[in-house]
């Protein structure tokens, strides 16, 4: 609303009536005193004197644009950009700042790309996790458009984003292209399409990586071999505000099945259907996954005394506490525990520990008068990418490291024209994603039981989750 407000005193200048994106305290509902101006939702009207406005660039008249823009895309071009090219390393906040951060940065949306752009950022802009890809020879069973497709990747997009911290939305539109034009998944130039469904189509069917993931099932229905994990479960009431750790033991639980090996990347899809239904209303993504107890031979702790485990029963879940840690045992402790009449009928399975690895541990018993630590293997969470409404955004990690910094990306954060007109992304940074993700801040995220208390990225976080990925700290990228 533009106009002068009724019974205003000299000098009378005027005033403009906005609605907010976001309610705030002064707001009201398109209200002005007794005088009703416009309408919104109460708390979201404000009122300011024009001279304090000012026209929005992105909506001025096209004859008035800058005569520079080419193809809709904007004019800020994005050359390729030839050799191997590292991520950014050991950026402080001030660098992630100045470099990394704000418009025009990351990739450039255009024609629902976002579920894209969103996945390329969390693969390639800070780690290395996902380079074997760009690296491979061709194979004599490769497609024809190999080496094309790999080209466009490195040298259009991963190339360009890691040095000059920004990839124009034609880039990606060449790969989506080879996309169209290779997979089976028809509407890769223009349509929505899922995260899951562009990682399958360029690991499995184009680049024919390695699985990331060998799944063997408890029940000899042999391995599966796979790039992502879809979190399947039925819902535990119990878990109030569950976390990635807690989701993914609990899934391997109840679908009984182990990993056979330690995989250098674990993508986790978040317990939710199609892009309304959400298992769990929030989901903290654990900072760090510990897949020990899901790995089929890694040597295990028992829960009672801290020596070799050898046998476990997943019938003892949740008895001796919370975690699959709790349900390995030594066989002396496992005989004491099942004496109990309300675990005496339990059936116990053997673990498989490595022999070379139970003589290490005997001798090292022996000199040490005492049980040793057993390690555990565990994976960092390197990137989370959310969806509210159809759309994509990622939280990425810079780096790796409990004290790396964390940024938010949206590659249609905003707009430069209308129907003619193109995408703007965006980056932010995320100070303190790290401590609200911590243990010690579940009881204060259980406190803010209304979603609008939380702090906009981390309720963007906890609420949104999609999907979550996992490297591990010894692997730097898969074959």
């Amino acid at each position: 609303w533009m106009g002068y407000l009724p019974d205003q005193k000299e000098p009378v200048k005027p005033i403009a009536g906005l609605e907010m994106e976001e309610e705030i305290s002064a707001g009201t509902d398109g209200s002005f005193g007794k005088h009703r101006l416009f309408s919104c939702p109460p708390k979201k009207a404000f009122f300011v004197p024009l001279y304090k406005c000012r026209k929005d660039k992105r909506f001025v008249d096209n004859a008035r644009r800058n005569s520079g823009v080419s193809n809709n895309f904007g004019s800020m071009e994005t050359p390729d950009v030839l050799g191997n090219i590292s991520p950014p390393v050991s950026l402080d906040v001030k660098q992630i700042e100045q470099e990394v951060c704000g418009k025009q940065k990351g990739i450039q949306g255009h024609h629902n790309s976002c579920y894209l752009d969103a996945t390329l950022l969390a693969m390639f802009y800070f780690t290395t996790v996902f380079d074997g890809i760009l690296y491979r020879p061709k194979r004599m069973d490769d497609l024809r458009e190999y080496d094309e497709v790999k080209q466009v990747i490195k040298e259009g997009i991963v190339n360009p984003l890691r040095k000059h911290n920004y990839v124009r939305a034609d880039k990606v539109m060449k790969l989506r292209h080879l996309l169209d034009k290779l997979g089976n998944i028809p509407g890769m130039m223009s349509e929505e399409k899922d995260p899951e469904e562009f990682l399958n189509l360029l690991l499995n069917q184009i680049t024919k990586a390695d699985p990331f993931l060998h799944i063997r099932s408890d029940n000899g229905g042999g391995t599966q071999h796979s790039f992502l994990y879809q979190l399947i479960m039925e819902k535990d009431e119990r878990l109030v505000l569950p976390t990635t750790q807690q989701l993914f033991e609990l899934s391997f639980l109840q679908m009984k099945v182990k990993l056979e090996e330690r995989p250098p990347c674990l993508i986790l899809q978040m317990p939710r259907f199609g892009k309304d239904y959400k298992m769990y209303r929030r989901i903290v993504p654990s900072l760090e996954l510990d897949i020990t107890d899901v790995l089929q031979n890694a040597p295990r702790e028992c829960i009672i005394c801290g020596d070799l485990a050898v046998f476990e029963c997943k019938e003892c879940y949740n008895q001796h506490g919370a975690g699959l840690n709790t349900i390995a045992f030594c066989e002396g402790c496992k005989d004491m525990s099942h004496k109990h009449k309300v675990r005496i009928n339990h059936k116990w399975e053997a673990i498989t520990v490595p022999q070379e690895y139970k003589a290490i541990h005997n001798e090292q018993r022996t000199i040490q008068q005492q049980n040793p630590t057993i390690p555990r293997e565990k994976m960092e969470l390197f990137a989370v990418v959310c969806i509210q409404t159809s759309h994509y955004v990622s939280f990425v990690k810079c780096g790796k490291g409990k004290d790396a910094q964390w940024i938010f990306f949206d590659s249609m954060a905003d707009r430069m024209g209308e129907q003619s007109g193109y995408n703007i992304p965006e980056i932010k940074l995320c100070p303190d994603l790290s401590k609200w993700l911590s243990d010690d801040y579940q009881e204060e995220i259980m406190r803010r039981t209304d979603d609008k208390e939380l702090p906009e990225h981390i309720r963007r976080l906890l609420c949104d989750a999609y999907m979550c990925m996992y490297q591990s700290p010894e692997v730097s990228m898969v074959r």
